[in-house]
């Protein structure tokens, strides 16, 4: 009898919370103008952009690009096409971007970890990260163009500072999660906490770091191509080019797809690499599927 009852008291509460997120999605909808005729005519519009999307037009590969920022000096053709020339300035961003990340990140990241640093100073350091992480690259990329202008200077800016914060919040959690014995044998020696955090901690979780670094690495270079679509150089400055006021969408088509070639490579050779530094033993060799199309 009360396990009956309790039953029914389950599923009715089911029910009514299913009715609640029903009607909840339906008030938000409504209020966002997420309605059929509004998808109906997005999906019309899709239609008509890939029409004139295919086929790629891979003349972005082969054409020089007079208009590159700054300037290619190459005499190859293809070496200053729009491709090379964005591609490359969008792999520059992003080492440029986590190799200054990273030598900023790391002291601050010490400072933020709770058990190297006191807990006034942990909690203002994490408070700045948490800052940095609040608006996304490509906002930041929209502050430094209109700061230092447009080009790659302003992509490499809006690019280390969001990996500042987010590899340091990595990174200050690698670091708490090392063990405990190192810290308070050091500790007991009388060792200063900047010593303390130089040769315990840092070498206790290198692994994690550098595996972090890699990582970051392949984000930068995703979204080094983001940053481009408000001028901060890379390969989604030539994409913005030609899709306003062109509309030359085959074109697009095609950086987009040497993009996501050169990130698959990345991708791929980042997971060779990063299980080099990863020692448990649960971390299973990626298969060809999951590289080709990696999960979110």
């Amino acid at each position: 009898m009360l396990s009956s009852l309790i039953q029914n008291l389950r599923k009715r509460s089911r029910l009514i919370t299913f009715i609640a997120v029903s009607l909840l999605a339906y008030i938000v909808s409504r209020h966002l103008d997420v309605t059929g005729p509004n998808l109906s005519r997005g999906f019309d519009n899709l239609l008509v952009i890939m029409a004139e999307s295919f086929p790629p037009d891979f003349s972005v590969l082969t054409n020089r690009a007079s208009w590159s920022n700054p300037p290619c000096n190459f005499d190859s053709d293809i070496l200053c096409s729009p491709a090379a020339v964005g591609l490359l300035q969008t792999l520059e961003i992003a080492f440029l971007a986590t190799l200054f990340g990273t030598i900023i990140s790391l002291p601050l990241s010490s400072m933020a970890a709770h058990n190297l640093s006191p807990l006034w100073l942990s909690t203002i350091t994490r408070n700045l990260l948490a800052g940095l992480r609040v608006l996304p690259s490509l906002i930041w990329a929209l502050l430094f163009v209109i700061i230092v202008g447009i080009g790659p200077l302003a992509g490499v800016l809006a690019m280390t500072l969001y990996t500042i914060g987010y590899l340091g919040k990595l990174q200050y959690e690698a670091l708490e999660g090392i063990r405990k014995q190192p810290l308070e044998a050091a500790r007991a020696m009388g060792l200063s906490r900047a010593v303390v955090t130089r040769y315990f901690a840092i070498p206790e979780a290198s692994n994690s770091l550098i595996s972090q670094i890699l990582f970051m690495f392949e984000y930068n270079v995703r979204h080094g191509s983001v940053v481009g679509l408000v001028g901060a150089g890379g390969i989604g400055w030539y994409m913005q080019y030609y899709i306003s006021p062109f509309k030359l969408y085959d074109r697009v088509l095609a950086l987009i797809l040497v993009l996501y070639v050169t990130v698959t490579i990345i991708d791929w050779l980042s997971l060779k690499i990063r299980r080099r530094f990863i020692e448990s033993e649960e971390v299973k060799k990626p298969r060809w599927r999951d590289v080709m199309l990696p999960q979110k």
